[in-house]
């Protein structure tokens, strides 16, 4: 796959079209870009440190995408691989990535942030819908979701901060926050015990002021499989990896 090379707006024309820029190949940019509407790059899209990427519309990478600085849609921002911004990545509707999603500040989406790896972020996190993690979710500060809040891992808000979510609260690992954590309270339909389920591997800290904790405990680190004959333990992301589970 051809990748491009720009350090000007005026380099972007050659990919002009008429919802907004098409780059068939990788991308690497060395200024800021900012578009009234979309952007689409087949591969991977990077930003230099120190820059940053905007869009009235949509933001596309079927590789990666990062930024020095920060990355903001009107529209939503999706990725094949990572989302990474220095500083914070911003959407008017969804945040999605088959990789991980990272920010030195803040993530926020009016719509939902899902990643199929970990969302890490040194500031809040924030959805109007939902945030989903196929590993774990961590901020700094604290986690907002309107609807539900979901990790295969742990979940970690900082020592000064809370999660609250419209609906439930899940995670596989560990939960530890600062201060309080809110579940069900929903404001747009009746809520169900099930939606004010705060449900965690095990418990580490802070207080749940509203909804019902649920501890199922933490899956041992290590499986034990069979190999040529032999019977062998290896850790259990090993296994999942090579199909034994």
């Amino acid at each position: 796959m051809k990748t491009y090379m720009v350090n000007s707006m005026e380099d972007m024309k050659q990919f002009e079209n008429e919802s907004g820029y098409k780059v068939e190949g990788n991308l690497e940019v060395n200024c800021s870009l900012v578009f009234k509407k979309s952007l689409v790059v087949d591969g991977f899209l990077y930003i230099e440190a120190g820059e940053y990427i905007e869009a009235g519309g949509y933001i596309e990478a079927g590789g990666s995408i990062k930024a020095g600085e920060y990355i903001n849609a009107g529209w939503s921002i999706e990725a094949g691989g990572y989302i990474e911004a220095g500083e914070y990545i911003n959407a008017g509707e969804y945040i999605k990535a088959g990789g991980s999603i990272e920010a030195g500040g803040y993530i926020e989406a009016g719509g939902s942030i899902k990643a199929g790896e970990y969302i890490n972020a040194g500031g809040y996190i924030e959805a109007g819908e939902y945030i989903n993690a196929g590993e774990y979710i961590e901020a700094g500060e604290y986690i907002n979701a309107g609807w539900s809040i979901e990790a295969g891992g742990y979940i970690k808000a900082g020592d000064n901060y809370g999660i609250s979510a419209g609906l439930h609260i899940i995670c596989k690992d560990t939960l530890n926050f600062g201060l309080n954590a809110f579940a069900g309270i929903c404001t747009w339909r009746e809520t169900s015990d099930e939606d004010k389920t705060i449900t965690c591997g095990k418990f580490e800290g802070g207080e749940v002021a509203y909804g019902v904790l649920k501890e199922t405990g933490i899956e041992s680190g290590k499986v034990k499989i069979t190999c040529e004959g032999r019977e062998v333990e290896i850790s259990r992301e090993s296994a999942k990896a090579l199909n034994f589970i």
